[in-house]
């Protein structure tokens, strides 16, 4: 898969393992009490992927990775859709 043309990609559906990898372990090393459970998650993620500003897994609004934002129990998407 060509990574500059993956607009609606998340991390962990590209090629780069080694990036997903990477941000896997950030996610991991959130204090519990700090992460959305699993199906705020997956729900965030889902939303993010049908956003016009996602390019290669990142927001092109705050420049973040949305598989990170998405973890975190109190983040919040710049453009509210979630």
């Amino acid at each position: 898969m060509d990574l500059r043309r993956c607009k609606r990609c998340l991390i962990y559906e590209m090629a780069d393992k080694a990036a997903y990898e990477s941000i896997k372990n950030y996610i991991d090393s959130l204090p519990a009490e700090e992460k959305s459970d699993e199906s705020v998650y997956r729900s965030r993620l889902n939303v993010c992927k049908e956003c016009d500003s996602l390019l290669s897994g990142m927001c092109r609004k705050c420049g973040c990775y949305v598989e990170v934002r998405a973890a975190g129990i109190k983040a919040h998407c710049p453009v509210e859709k979630w």
